[in-house]
């Protein structure tokens, strides 16, 4: 096979991965760090740090797998997905499933390398995880609100390096604070997400919290983000996050609203839609930069 063609197909299994678009996996990542800086044993060790990045990316793709596997006849009619490698069929379903397979193995590899004292509780809270990762993209087509879904998925992000620094899920409110202020993110961003498909999606039938909020749903957007940086504030105090971690909540805070006024005022801009979902990782990063300076002032 030419080495152009080789090139050609590594590229697309890259973009099936979104492996091309590391805001998708950094985002997933943020939560992670800040249960790993909010836990009463953090700061955690660079080799826990290291497996929890290395299982975030790995899920992370087969999250994306499993999405256009579901979606892949219908991303061909959505004008943001019609050159996905499965809507275009420049990658074949039986490889992105033995890709599905591939990630889904090597998250696995990652929870074994993990403490021994944590193992079996962050394997059951994978296994638990791995239902709604997949059934995720089907919500669409079933449920008003897919990105509730989504949600609660992230939130596992934050369940699982927990365990896995503290060898249990005890840690009080500041574990449900850090799980809450995911949800609650998550829930506010991925909203912004959709409104780059709605159009398309309310053509083909399928559902959206930004479908169905309507106007409703960049306020609701914007409570969901101060509910999220008022959890993670409520939990910095009681984990004794130092100084160092108030002003830049106060930064990050104030941009996740500013944002918010940013879509109202585009007046539905596809670009800056995409926009606001590069500045939630920016924004997200700002607040684990505070929790770690908090933690080691």
């Amino acid at each position: 096979m030419p080495i152009r063609s080789k090139t050609r197909r590594i590229q697309k299994w890259l973009q099936l991965l979104r492996w091309n678009k590391p805001s998708g996996r950094l985002i997933l990542l943020i939560p992670a760090g800040w249960a790993l800086w909010l836990a009463p044993s953090g700061p955690p060790q660079g080799e826990l740090v290291a497996l929890i990045i290395a299982g975030g990316i790995f899920t992370s793709g087969a999250g994306c797998i499993a999405n256009d596997i579901w979606d892949r006849r219908i991303d061909s009619k959505v004008t943001r997905t019609m050159q996905r490698p499965l809507a275009d069929g420049s990658v074949r379903i039986e490889t992105a499933l033995i890709l599905l397979f591939t990630m889904l193995l090597l998250s696995l590899l990652v929870v074994t390398a993990l403490p021994v004292q944590s193992r079996s509780l962050c394997l059951g809270l994978a296994l638990l995880a791995l239902p709604p990762i997949l059934i995720y993209p089907s919500a669409k087509r079933w449920f008003f609100y897919p990105q509730a879904l989504l949600a609660l998925c992230w939130g596992f992000a934050v369940l699982i390096p927990w365990a896995a620094s503290e060898y249990s899920l005890s840690g009080g409110w500041p574990l449900l604070s850090c799980w809450g202020a995911t949800l609650m993110w998550t829930f506010g961003f991925d909203t912004i997400y959709a409104m780059a498909d709605q159009n398309d999606d309310a053509k083909i039938g399928m559902q959206s919290s930004a479908i169905n909020l309507g106007e409703r749903a960049l306020p609701i957007v914007a409570i969901s983000y101060a509910f999220a940086c008022t959890l993670l504030a409520s939990g910095a105090v009681l984990a004794g996050i130092g100084w160092p971690f108030w002003p830049i909540w106060i930064i990050a805070s104030l941009g996740m609203q500013y944002e918010v006024l940013v879509v109202k005022k585009s007046k539905g801009s596809l670009k800056v839609f995409g926009r606001h979902f590069q500045y939630q990782v920016w924004l997200g990063s700002l607040l684990l930069l505070g929790l770690i300076m908090g933690r080691v002032a």
